[in-house]
């Protein structure tokens, strides 16, 4: 079936483009054209943006669940519900977040995201984020402390093996003894390594970067505090154009100012705006559990009984709000920084991310204040609001 998308604003990661339509076929981006060029006899449905914004689906490389499930659910329903919240945000693709725990209850998280099959009419899994064990305990956050360890080459390769593929990034602190081994072996499988919940100096940061490290978990959380005679982890990830950034823009995890200082060091291009949610996101205010540990959620901010932030409810519809209306971000700008800079980060952009001629037709619909219309995942297409 060929499916043309018109009278549309279509927002690329550079511009939006104006007076143009989008063809699709098989789930794929044919063509993209002036309005006028397309022949409506030669395709057997039109749907008519009236004027609104059209751009590639989100895709949120870490989040640990929402709308009361968890990825450590390890269950069909709860992937089911977590992509279900996610395309209602304008997510059409996500690598599921799996927290420090035991290594039997790691596995089996894991081993149900391989077995899940992707639904027509959800958002998309695919792949894993593995958010530990491999952590420092000065900065271990809501990292559950009794099963947070020391890097174990063999144990991640265990891991890698059982995940089939699906593995796409693991967070560890490189300043750790044996850090490098699992850096350089993750590198070598096309897996991202991703510097986090680390007390890692400047030196150490970048030594894991020169060994393989390409991204940030949750910029400025979990790290070493920031010194003018000693920059840290975070004057690496800040400085160094190898590395991308992980940015919770809820307005909670980070102040405002902290945002503009990783805008205008990194630019728009290395970016990565997620969500890190946890099961209580698109949920009232309560009594949660993370990673086997009591959050309380008041006024949507999550937090441990110790105080420290434990996730977020954040969704990336709200993350690119924000940047937009918070920070004056032009929207393709803020969209880029929700899908092809992740794309990118994970090695997918060759298919997803951005709208081109030959990628995957996920795609959604919003109106000025972002509010997310229709989403479209391998050209199927899920009307939200009317």
């Amino acid at each position: 079936m060929k499916v043309l998308i018109k009278n549309v604003n279509i927002v690329t990661p550079y511009e939006i483009i104006y007076g143009h339509g989008v063809l699709i076929e098989k789930g794929v981006i044919k063509r993209i054209d002036k309005e006028e060029n397309f022949k409506r006899e030669n395709v057997d449905n039109v749907i008519d943006g009236q004027h609104n914004f059209l751009a590639p689906g989100f895709i949120d490389i870490h989040n640990h669940g929402n709308s009361g499930y968890d990825f450590m659910d390890s269950t069909e329903e709860a992937i089911d519900n977590i992509a279900d919240f996610h395309l209602q945000n304008g997510v059409t693709s996500f690598l599921g977040t799996i927290i420090t725990s035991s290594c039997e209850d790691m596995k089996k998280a894991i081993q149900n995201i391989v077995d899940y099959k992707n639904k027509e009419i959800k958002s998309k899994i695919i792949g894993i984020h593995l958010e530990g064990p491999f952590f420092s305990m000065e900065k271990k956050g809501a990292q559950p402390a009794k099963h947070i360890k020391g890097p174990d080459l063999n144990g991640i390769k265990e891991l890698e093996e059982l995940s089939n593929g699906m593995l796409k990034v693991v967070s560890i602190a490189p300043e750790l003894e044996g850090a490098s081994s699992v850096i350089r072996y993750l590198k070598s499988k096309n897996i991202i390594s991703a510097m986090a919940h680390s007390n890692a100096t400047f030196e150490q940061a970048k030594k894991g970067v020169h060994e393989g490290i390409t991204l940030a978990t949750h910029l400025y959380n979990g790290m070493r505090s920031f010194s003018h005679r000693e920059p840290g982890i975070i004057g690496v990830s800040l400085t160094d154009d190898r590395v991308y950034c992980e940015i919770i823009y809820d307005r909670i995890h980070l102040h405002d100012g902290s945002v503009d200082i990783a805008l205008r060091t990194k630019g728009v291009e290395k970016i990565i705006l997620v969500s890190d949610a946890m099961r209580a996101a698109g949920l009232d205010d309560g009594e949660y559990e993370l990673g086997g540990q009591k959050v309380l959620v008041k006024k949507g901010e999550a937090r441990l009984e110790s105080g420290a932030l434990a996730g977020s409810t954040l969704n990336l519809r709200d993350a690119v709000y924000n940047m937009v209306y918070k920070k004056n971000v032009p929207i393709h700008e803020a969209v880029r920084m929700a899908s092809l800079n992740s794309a990118k980060a994970i090695g997918v952009d060759n298919k997803k991310g951005s709208i081109e001629v030959g990628k995957d037709a996920d795609l959604i619909l919003f109106d000025r204040e972002i509010n997310i219309l229709a989403s479209m995942v391998g050209g199927k297409t899920i009307w939200l609001k009317n």
